[in-house]
């Protein structure tokens, strides 16, 4: 699931196949974009901010990407086969001599001027792994509203960006709290958000992600997230399991119920 940490994974590897190089093919499968020309064009630099990507092009130009749930960047050698899904699913190609970016799945993907780069992603908070990192301005946000839940609150780009589903569970539990528990009633909210950083620090060059502290053969990588039903690897109870949302969109939800504290469904 692309968060914070594998959007700016994805960045690493697009920027190092493409950036300095001209584009001998680019093919934006969205009917807006479908007859942009940017071949002839070099790609100057791949940035993530938050979840989103901006590919920056020659000319001024920068397309815009975002991963959403399963959204996926590939890249291939010349002569390789596209694996990366059915072609129905493919939104963009963007080609050099050396190497072909393919976006799969991509529900946001837009070129746009790089000046007006801040009506994209203008809206997003401190980046956890960016330059502007900024923890009193990402915990101001987060407590503007005291009565909302936890876990919207750290799901809520515009408060911080980069965290997603499953750091969210994660999180709650390194905070022993569950994330149903009103933010303005969490005992020092500046622990959680350091540990989102060390979190997301700490797994951005891994190939997998991993919150358990443990590195051993067999440790599960997290400690509640996806694992209903499963003993909690501090006290044995059963995790649980609930959707979780404001209403726009309803989040499935992982927490020990005798580690954490505080309201559940």
């Amino acid at each position: 699931m692309p968060e914070g940490d594998s959007v700016w994974q994805a960045a690493q590897h697009l920027h190092s196949a493409l950036a300095g190089h001209t584009l001998t093919r680019a093919d934006l499968r969205v009917p807006r974009f479908a007859t942009a020309d940017l071949t002839g064009r070099t790609v100057l630099d791949v940035t993530p901010r938050g979840k989103h990507l901006l590919t920056r092009i020659e000319g001024g130009l920068t397309l815009h990407s975002h991963l959403g749930m399963d959204g996926a960047w590939t890249i291939y050698a010349p002569d390789e086969r596209w694996r990366g899904g059915p072609a129905h699913q493919i939104r963009a190609v963007l080609g050099t001599p050396e190497h072909t970016a393919v976006g799969y799945r991509l529900p946001v993907l837009e070129l746009i001027r790089t000046q007006d780069e801040a009506q994209a992603v203008g809206h997003l908070g401190p980046d956890l792994l960016g330059p502007d990192w900024d923890a009193d301005e990402a915990l101001r946000r987060l407590l503007a509203d005291p009565a909302r839940p936890l876990g919207e609150a750290l799901l809520d780009q515009r408060n911080l960006a980069g965290i997603g589903n499953v750091y969210k569970s994660e999180l709650c539990f390194f905070a022993r709290v569950t994330p149903w528990l009103p933010i303005g009633e969490l005992p020092a909210p500046e622990r959680l958000v350091a540990a989102a950083k060390r979190l997301l620090e700490a797994n951005r060059d891994r190939p997998g992600r991993r919150t358990t502290l443990r590195e051993r053969a067999h440790t599960p990588l997290l400690y509640v997230y996806g694992r209903a039903g499963r003993p909690c690897l501090r006290c044995g109870t059963p995790i649980r399991h609930a959707d979780q949302g404001d209403g726009s969109r309803a989040r499935p939800t992982y927490w020990c119920p005798r580690c954490q504290s505080g309201p559940t469904p």
